[in-house]
This record gives C-alpha cells, sequence and structure tokens, in this order.
C-alpha cells in the first residue's frame, strides 16, 4: 500500500518527533559504543547494520519506541471495539473521529474495510429516512477467531451507506465458513499490516483451498454414511423407534444441515459469568422468537441458528438457547447434554439436562433458568407405592448429546417420567460412535463447522437505563391520571424503598434463594403511617421499551388499580433496576407501588 505524499509526511514526522523526545539517537550512540567494545572481536571491526537492530532489539530500545509510537488511522472509536455496540434507531452523520490505535509490529494484521453495499433487494422500495427519523437499521456483524465487532447502523436501503473500517488480528490457522443464502452485495477492501514480504501464488493457495475443501467432503460422507447405518439398526431394536424424536443433523441459518452435535462445544464466559446458574439465567434472559415459517401450514420450521447468528440476533428458538446453556455447562466443567423431546400436547421443544457424579439428574429449562430434579417414576413398583409427582413440563425425550456424545433413547417407553438415564446401559440408550462424531465436530479439524465466537461485555450502563426507564414510566403515568382527571404526586423515599425488593426478585431468579424479603417489609412499614394502605405490584420484562413496558403493565388489573388509584392522601412510587448480562442482554424489573389514607 502506497502513502499518499503528506500522509508519508506526516507519518515521518510523528515517527521522528518520538524518536527525539525519546532520545533514541543517544540510545543507539551508547550501544553501538558498547557492541564494538564487549561484543566484536578486535579482528572484527565492521559492525553490520543487523548486528546493531539485534542489539538494540536484545536492550528492549525498539519494543519501548514501537509500545510509545502512535499511529493515527481514520477509524471510528465504535468500529475498532470487540464488544457489540447497541444499534440506535436514530442515525447520524457524523464526521469520522481519528482513533490512535497500537500496532505490535511482530503481529499480522488484517484492516478489512466496508465500502458500501448494493443488491439488497428487500429493501428495493424503502424511502430515504429523514433526519431524525425512527428507521430501521442494518448492523454488520464480525467474527474472526476470537475478535468480534459491530459496525453503525446505517438505514436499511437497497444500497446501504457501509463505511467501516475494522483491524483484524491474524493467526496462522485462520479458517472461515461462507454463507450460501445471498441477502446482498458489500463492497470491502482488505489490506495486510506489516505488508507481507513475499506471497504465496495462486496456484498454491487454490490447490490448498480445493484439498482442505476435498478432506472435508470426505469427512462429512463417511459421517453420512455411518449414521444411516446407525439409524437403520436403531429402528431394529424396536419399529416404533421411527417416530421418537431422533434428530442427528440440523439445517442452520444459511440452509446448511450439520450434525447437531456441531452445535455444541465448551464456552468458557471468562470474568462475565460466575456460576452455571446465572449461565442459565443469562440465557433465559434472550429473546425467545420461534423460527419463521417459510409457506403455509401450522408446523415447525426446522431452522437451527449457529451461535453467532444467536448472538447477533439477541434472539431465537429453543433450540438456540437450549445450545448455548448446555456449552455453557459444558464450560463450567459439567456433563451436559441437549435433550430432544416433547412438552404437553406433543410440542417439539429441547432443553438441557446435566449428570452429577452421584447420579442426579437435572433439566435446565433455557427459556426460563428453571431448575427440576428428575425423580424416575417405577412402573414395576405395587400400586400402593407412592411415586414422585414430576414438576417439569417435559413428556417424551427422543435423544440426548453434547459435542463428543449422542445417545438415542431406546428404551420400551419415551415417557420422561420412566426414563432412566444410565447411559451406560446400552439396552436404554443407543450410542454413537464418539469417533465418527470427532471427526465431523471436534475443533481444530478441517470441517465446514463454524467457530464458535466468544461472548462480549455488556454495553448497556445499568444506573443510566434504570433511570432513563423509570423517568420515562413517571412521565406516561402522570399523563395516564391526567386523562382520567387525577392528579399525581410522587413519593421519592418509598420508590427508593422498593430497589431491595427487586435484587430480592432478581436473586432468587439466578440463584433460587430468596433473601432480603423482612427488611423489605419493614422498612415498608415503616414508610407507611397507620391508617394508610400500601400496594406494590412488580413485573418483569426482557426489553427496554418503557411504553411498551407500561402498556402491558395497565393489561394488569392489579398494576392498574395501582396506576389508577384514587383516594385520600395518595402518593406513588415507581423503581425500576435494570440487571445486565453479556451480550446485552439484561433483565428489567419494574415495580409500581402506591400508598393511601385508608377512608372507610
Amino acid at each position: 500500500m502506497s502513502l499518499p505524499p503528506e500522509k508519508a509526511s506526516e507519518l515521518k514526522q510523528i515517527i521522528h518527533q518520538q524518536l527525539v523526545k525519546m532520545d533514541v539517537h543517544g540510545r543507539i550512540r551508547e550501544v553501538l559504543a558498547e557492541t564494538i567494545r564487549e561484543e566484536l572481536a578486535p579482528e572484527h571491526q565492521q559492525l553490520s547494520t543487523e548486528d546493531l537492530i539485534k542489539a538494540l532489539r536484545q536492550r528492549g530500545i525498539i519494543d519501548d519506541v514501537m509500545k510509545e509510537l502512535k499511529f493515527v488511522t481514520d477509524v471510528n472509536e465504535k468500529e475498532r471495539t470487540s464488544a457489540p455496540k447497541p444499534s440506535t434507531h436514530f442515525v447520524d452523520r457524523e464526521p469520522p473521529v481519528l482513533k490512535k490505535t497500537n500496532i505490535d509490529p511482530t503481529r499480522r494484521y488484517l484492516y478489512l474495510q466496508v465500502l458500501g453495499g448494493k443488491a439488497f433487494l428487500e429493501h428495493l422500495q424503502e424511502p430515504e429516512p429523514l433526519p431524525g427519523q425512527i428507521c430501521s437499521t442494518f448492523t454488520l456483524c464480525l467474527h474472526f477467531r476470537n475478535q468480534r465487532f459491530r459496525s453503525k447502523p446505517v438505514p436499511c436501503a437497497c444500497e446501504p451507506d457501509f463505511h467501516d473500517g475494522f483491524l483484524l488480528e491474524v493467526h496462522k490457522d485462520s479458517l472461515g465458513t461462507e454463507s450460501k443464502v445471498s441477502v446482498g452485495v458489500l463492497n470491502i477492501r482488505l489490506e495486510m499490516y506489516p505488508q507481507l514480504n513475499k506471497t504465496l501464488s495462486l496456484e498454491i493457495t487454490n490447490t490448498q483451498f480445493a484439498l482442505e475443501r476435498q478432506k472435508t467432503a470426505e469427512k462429512e460422507r463417511l459421517f453420512l454414511v455411518y449414521a444411516k447405518q446407525w439409524w437403520r439398526e436403531y429402528l431394529q431394536i424396536r419399529p416404533t423407534h421411527n417416530v421418537r424424536l431422533v434428530k442427528i443433523f440440523a439445517q442452520d441459518e444459511n440452509g446448511v444441515n450439520r450434525p447437531v452435535c456441531s452445535y455444541i462445544r465448551p464456552l468458557r464466559a471468562g470474568r462475565l459469568l460466575d456460576t452455571p446458574r446465572q449461565a442459565a439465567r443469562f440465557v433465559s434472559v434472550l429473546g425467545y422468537e420461534r423460527a419463521p415459517v417459510i409457506g403455509g401450514g401450522g408446523g415447525k420450521q426446522e431452522q437451527w441458528c449457529t451461535l453467532l447468528a444467536f448472538l447477533c440476533r439477541n434472539k431465537g428458538d429453543c433450540e438456540d438457547h437450549a445450545n448455548l446453556l448446555c456449552s455453557l455447562l459444558l464450560g463450567f466443567g459439567l456433563e451436559a447434554f441437549v435433550c430432544v423431546g416433547t412438552k404437553a400436547k406433543g410440542v417439539p421443544h429441547t432443553w438441557v439436562m446435566t449428570c452429577g457424579t452421584d447420579g442426579t439428574i437435572t433439566f435446565w429449562e433455557s427459556l426460563t433458568g428453571h431448575r427440576y430434579i428428575h425423580r424416575p417414576i417405577n412402573p414395576d413398583d405395587p400400586p400402593l407405592v407412592e411415586q414422585p409427582k414430576p414438576l417439569y413440563p417435559y413428556r417424551t425425550i427422543g435423544c440426548i448429546f453434547n459435542h463428543q456424545k449422542f445417545f438415542g433413547n431406546c428404551q420400551p417407553s419415551d415417557a420422561v417420567e420412566v426414563c432412566v438415564f444410565d447411559l451406560h446401559d446400552e439396552s436404554k440408550w443407543k450410542a454413537m460412535s464418539g469417533e465418527a462424531i470427532k471427526s465431523v465436530c471436534s475443533p481444530g479439524t478441517v470441517s465446514s463447522v463454524p467457530p464458535f465466537p466468544p461472548l462480549c461485555a455488556s454495553t448497556i450502563d445499568a444506573a443510566v437505563t434504570s433511570n432513563e426507564i423509570e423517568l420515562q414510566l413517571r412521565i406516561l403515568v402522570s399523563e395516564h391520571r391526567k386523562d382520567l382527571g387525577l392528579s399525581t404526586v410522587w413519593d421519592d423515599h418509598l420508590s427508593y424503598l422498593l430497589s431491595p425488593a427487586l435484587a430480592a426478585y432478581e436473586l432468587e431468579r439466578t440463584t433460587s434463594i430468596s433473601a432480603g424479603n423482612e427488611e423489605f417489609q419493614d422498612a415498608v412499614r415503616r414508610a407507611v403511617p397507620d391508617g394508610h394502605t400500601f400496594k406494590g405490584f412488580p413485573i418483569h420484562f426482557v426489553y427496554r421499551n418503557a411504553r411498551r413496558a407500561f402498556a402491558t403493565c395497565l393489561r394488569s388489573p392489579f398494576c392498574e388499580e395501582i396506576i389508577c388509584c384514587r383516594g385520600d392522601q395518595v402518593r406513588l412510587a415507581v423503581r425500576v433496576r435494570v440487571f445486565v448480562y453479556p451480550e446485552s442482554a439484561c433483565a428489567v424489573w419494574i415495580m409500581f407501588a402506591c400508598k393511601y389514607r385508608s377512608v372507610l
């Protein structure tokens, strides 16, 4: 890449100023004299450039200079971070901000520029947005090895105005996947930093790609042959097995059929999640949305999302939630499996199961975060023997799997309540070959399995967001009461006293432990005078839209009674508490309350 003359002179000036500032020339003279005096024999008085560079590197002078040297690139700060930024509905035109970036000269970087898009035909008739107008937006999500990026949102259009840059750190073993479904065309430019000294010929790279594709196709063909043979053997055990929910392959968002085991991989959340139960809570607050059905009929669309697609959309079906929860539980060192079966009325469903070292089987509902201990019913027990009553909503189970194992349920009944989870008993569970699964699902192998992205920390400020939603709700309540001819007086102290209750509700959802209720009740009793009545109504959401939440609250007769309270000395209170989780997921707790003088 050649720089314009003015850029080149500017870069030289920056480097020169830094060298003068650090007195690098004086340090080089000292190293030169020391090297000649100590390291060169008397008969070798000529010092090469390589010798000098080596001596400077050994003394850390080159590293010191590179650490202090700042390169200025024309990239917006929002484009550089690995944590995704929340999309905004208001798209403003802002001049690009100069961002200083430290580039490690010992590493290789790929600079990817997105220079616009075209042929997004679904938005061919999209009107041009007016300044400040609410409009639909495109956000580009990138995952490259363990790095994730998110572009600025741009208005939806047939030719979206993308202008973003991303600095990707290159690893020698980088592999990627490609989508077979085109929604549009992006104009991009790639540049390598620092520039390569030599490049491979096109013939060599094409040959390597062809070999990798051939190897992948052969592995997938052999696994398909094995899966068909396994299925035939499974049906020979009992003819009724053909109606059980045994799912070996699932289609992803790109229309690619993948082994279900490839959707799971041990996922460590670093410092973002501390416990398995907190992980279950995080997964449960991600949005739930059934996969859209194309065409008529009331059937369920068979589509599972890869983890990157699920996280970028921040919503998905029960399979996507279960796959993510299973991966997180495996990352926490538990023996976890995804279960495929049905709920009431034969509705297909997936959930997660963990096997304790003492044989305890625990079901985890990924959509709610609830946990259930499984105690099987023995159908051979006498009628007088009291059997455990199952609390879980699951009815049948066809198969279980994780990233290394796959088991088909071959017990006489597939009812969950009588199912025995002794996975070593071949008469109850038919296992797939671990080697066969590893050949197509193991990370690092040459396969079409997409790499798993890391989780990103939340970009939401919990305190600021809580205050914003609370202020909006106060305005909405005041306007609603004004329409009813009622005045509104807020009690700030009572509003503050509601905070412990909201914290206790979230703690209970996360840990199943209730704490702090006594202190909350005592504080409320002290705040409500004798002869007055207190009413409170808590409600939980997984979105941050105050107007939408308020409309939902009004549909509850208990909440509507509080908001529209009439009486003597009526004081209203509202408290909002936002609990943030990775990927900008959040649990929003709202409590409305009122106190008034009882008049009989």
